[in-house]
This record gives structure tokens, sequence and C-alpha cells, in this order.
């Protein structure tokens, strides 16, 4: 029998079951190892082979120089490829092994091929309306452009008929989601990066578990760092003791964690086939404000009622059969999916993979600044840039257009606070403006440009957002909602403060240093 707590939630959580183990026997514990490989290695030249050490010396420096060929010449990312340089330069033995650790695909190459081989077999799963395109290409040749470009990366077509309602802060969509899992006769999917016991969750639980019990299918997948650091082992297994079936995405393995460079960063809940919610807004009590961290914690997600849900649909189940036989698509894609005939504009759902050559969430974003005629506003918690998309951001302010930038007035990590700080001047001085939210915490990923489109999901300014994790958004064209995310842009804008060049001078050293030591590494953050 469960037990309905309105208020408190239902609370499967034992305290004190974490311990060091875990985290040793981890991808830090490797990490740690080689440090101390290296050290026994320098240790060992000195003391026994000294006399040895003009020919070590010269080995040393033609085997660097052969490193550095090689990454040059190598397909990584311009800035990664610094990175790398400057590792292997400063740590020849350790920064060698960790390079072929983490090139290597340990731990993570199955799952390339496995993701590869559903992606691939699900490429047609749902049709593009020849219609729809036609109408776009005619309209905005650009955007057309833009959508067959997502369309190449996996099933990902454009959508009319659906609506879209935007949410300004988290607690505004977790009361809507309440309200929309309670409607639930058939299944219930959730995916999301963080799940943490509390208000937020246990009123979520409660649903699920009851649902369960009636007979619908409800399924929640949750990223393994949750597990690790929030969550015990066992947490799927209490689940299904309540009818839920519950996943874990990657968990923290001993010493093969690759894997911890590829998270499901991803947000999605998606009811009967008819109902999705995608944003920022993970399942924790400060995304809806119930738990102060960060001072205010700013957030937005929005729903989809209509035909574009099933493409957050096909998302979950494509993550759901990683380890799974069955192909369970067609089926649950079958279920209707309401199409809102009077639903204005565009929807383009869609997925981001780390383990494919289409960078997807950072090229959706460019292609957004480059075609901007007028403004575009954007909302982020980090702002860890590589070349190109800094590029592009100061490219879009020196044609004309307005580039406004919101980030965290008061920070949640001090590095990457301090990784932001590095690309300010530089920014400023091309004309980007950047404000800072003064109340406290901006977690929402956001891009608004002309009044026209709108990108609202789970894809952060950084390198882990761009190339290392499973991330989804929805791309909006002539949707109502955009104008509601101005205005909620405009309103949070009024809610912080401008930072100008002065305040950049005056920024303090110790933030300044940290930023210039860490941007060395950045990439492999």
């Amino acid at each position: 029998m469960i037990e309905d707590y309105k208020n408190k939630g239902l609370t499967l959580l034992k305290k004190g079951q974490k311990g060091m183990a875990h985290a040793i026997f981890s991808r830090f514990g490797l990490i740690l190892f080689l440090l101390l490989t290296q050290i026994f290695i320098l240790f060992g030249v000195f003391k026994w082979f000294g006399e040895f050490l003009p020919h070590i010396w010269g080995g040393t420096v033609l085997f660097i120089l052969g490193m550095i060929i090689y990454l040059l010449n190598s397909r990584l990312n311009p800035t990664a490829k610094i990175t790398w340089l400057i590792v292997i330069m400063l740590l020849p033995v350790f920064g060698v092994l960790l390079f072929l650790y983490t090139q290597s695909d340990i731990g993570h190459r199955v799952l390339k091929k496995r993701i590869d081989y559903i992606i691939t077999q699900n490429k047609e799963s749902i049709p593009q309306s020849e219609e729809v395109l036609e109408r776009l290409a005619k309209e905005n040749p650009g955007v057309a452009a833009l959508a067959h470009y997502v369309h190449r990366s996996g099933c990902f077509p454009v959508f009319a008929h659906t609506d879209v309602t935007y949410f300004p802060l988290g607690e505004s969509m977790f009361e809507e989601m309440l309200k929309q899992l309670e409607t639930a006769k058939y299944f219930i999917f959730m995916e999301y990066f963080i799940v943490e016991e509390g208000l937020m969750w246990g009123r979520i639980l409660e649903i699920l578990a009851r649902k369960a019990a009636e007979g619908v299918d409800v399924r929640i997948m949750y990223d393994g760092t949750c597990e690790f650091a929030l969550l015990p082992h066992d947490y799927p297994r209490r689940l299904k003791a309540l009818g839920i079936r519950c996943k874990v995405f990657a968990p923290v393995s001993p010493f093969v964690s690759t894997c911890y460079n590829y998270r499901d960063h991803r947000k999605i809940a998606v009811i009967d086939g008819h109902t999705a919610f995608n944003g920022g807004v993970n399942l924790a009590d400060e995304y809806i404000n119930q738990k102060v961290k960060f001072g205010h914690w700013k957030d937005t997600a929005v729903m989809l009622k209509g035909e574009a849900v099933r493409s957050f649909m096909l998302l979950f189940l494509q993550m759901w059969r990683i380890n799974e036989r069955e192909d369970e698509s067609q089926h649950f894609l079958s279920y209707p999916s309401l199409a809102v005939s009077n639903a204005k504009g565009c929807v383009i759902p869609y997925g981001d993979c780390p383990l494919d050559d289409d960078k997807l969430g950072e090229r959706v974003y460019m292609d957004i600044l480059n075609r901007a005629l007028s403004f575009v506003h954007i909302m982020t918690p980090y702002l860890i840039l590589d070349g190109e998309m800094e590029t592009a951001l100061k490219f879009a302010a020196e044609r004309g257009v307005e580039v406004i930038l919101i980030l965290p007035g008061i920070p949640d990590k001090a590095v990457p606070y301090a990784l932001a700080k590095t690309h300010y001047a530089s920014l400023l001085e091309s004309g980007v403006e950047i404000y800072e939210y003064t109340p406290g915490f901006v977690h929402a990923k956001v891009f608004v440009s002309d009044l026209a489109e709108a990108v609202v999901g789970t894809i952060n300014l950084d390198y882990r957002s761009l190339y290392h994790h499973f991330e989804c958004a929805t791309y909006l064209y002539h949707t109502d909602c955009i104008a509601e995310i101005e205005a909620d842009f405009q309103s949070t804008l009024a809610a912080s403060r401008r930072v100008t060049r002065e305040a950049v001078r005056r920024e303090k050293w110790r933030v300044k240093l940290t930023g210039c030591l860490m941007k060395a590494i950045a990439p492999l953050m």
C-alpha cells in the first residue's frame, strides 16, 4: 500500500549509503593512478638511471615531437588540440597515458556501436511531412536548410500542428507537469540528468507509483552521476517494488568509466504520446526554488502538445533500448499524437549525441547567430567556449546584430565562473553585451532571435554540453510562445547588472588567475 504524502511526497532514500570506494575506483581513481605513475617513473629515472639522463631526455623530446605532429593532424577540435599539447609537453608520461585512455573508447566503444545501430534503424521511424517542408522552404530557405541539417543527424522532422507552452520558471513547469501526469492512461516516460528526493520528486513519484498501480507503463531513466552523488545504487530496485521500470545510464564503473565524459544530460518527459516536457529543469527542489542553493534559481522549460511529441518519445526509447533487444518504437509511435490544427509555426525537437561527428547543439546555435538580422538574446549558466563559438558570437555583434548574454550573478561552481570571465573582454570588445542575473543563478538554456526563432532545451554554452553530453532541445520557428520567451528575457535582463570593461579590469586577481590557468585544460573538464 502506497502512502500518499501530499506535502512531503514519497520517499525511498535511506541516508548514509554512499562511501569512498565508489569514488576511488572510478575515473578519478584511474587519473590519480596515472599521476602517481608519472611521479614514480620520474623518481626512478633520476635515482636509478641518472647516467642515461641525456639519452632519456633526447628520447622524450623526440616522443613529444611525434605526439605534437600526430595531434596537429588529428580530427580533434582545435581548442582540444592545444589542451592536449600542453598536457603532453608538461607531463609526457601522464599526458600520453591519459590521452590514450580517453581516445581509446574504453567503456563506450560498444555504446557507440549500439547507438549508431539504433539511430540508423530508426532513421525513418517518423516520416517527414513534405507539405510542411515545402512551405518552410518557400517561407525561409535558411531555416529550411537548418532543418535539413538537423534531420540528417537523426530522425528529427519538422512538425507543424504542435502547440508550445513556455514556462519562465521551474515551479510553473512543475505545477503543470503534475496536472499532465494525472491524465496518463497508457504510459509515462521520464529521462532526467538529476533526480533527488525532496518535495518535487516526492510529489512526482507519488503520482508515478499510483499510475503504475493502475496499469500505466511508467519508466524513468537518470544519469549515472546522479546515482553516484544523490541516490543509492539499488534505487532502481526500490522503484521496481512500486511497479516503476527504472534504468541508470552509464553507471560509474571501476577504472573504465570513460563514459564519465558522455553523460545523459537530457530532460524529457512524455505522457501518452501527446504531451512532452523539455528544458533545463531537473527533478530536484532547487529547480523549483523549494531549496535555496545559489539565490533565486532561474530556469525555463517548454511543454509540447501535438505531432512533435513523437520525436521526444523516440529519443527516450532509443536511450532505453541501449541494453534491450526489442525495438518498441513502432508500437509507441502508433499512439495518436493529437495534432493541434490551429497551432502556428514549426517545431523541431532534436537530440545531440556526443559519439558522432555532428556537433548538432553547437551548430544549431551558430546557425542562428549567422542568420540573425536584428538580435540574438541568450541565457546560459556557463560560458566555456571553443574558438568557433566565440567567433560566431563576436561576428554576429560586429555585423550589427544585438547579441546579449545573461549569465548567473551567483555562480554554482567557482571554476566555470572563472572560465566564463576569460571570455568577457574579447566579447565586449566586439560589441557583445553581457549581463549577470543579480538575484541568483541562471540555469536556463535559451536562444531567441528576431522574434522568429528560439531554442529551449538542455544545451549549455560549454564544452560538456557541446561536445561530451547527450543533449536535447526544442527549436521553434514562428510559434506563438516566441514573444513570451523574448518578454521573459527582457524581464530577466531588468533584474541583471551589465558587465562593463571596467568591471572586467577590476575583477579579483584570484578569479583571473583561476580562469587563465584552467582555460588550458577546459576542454577536458
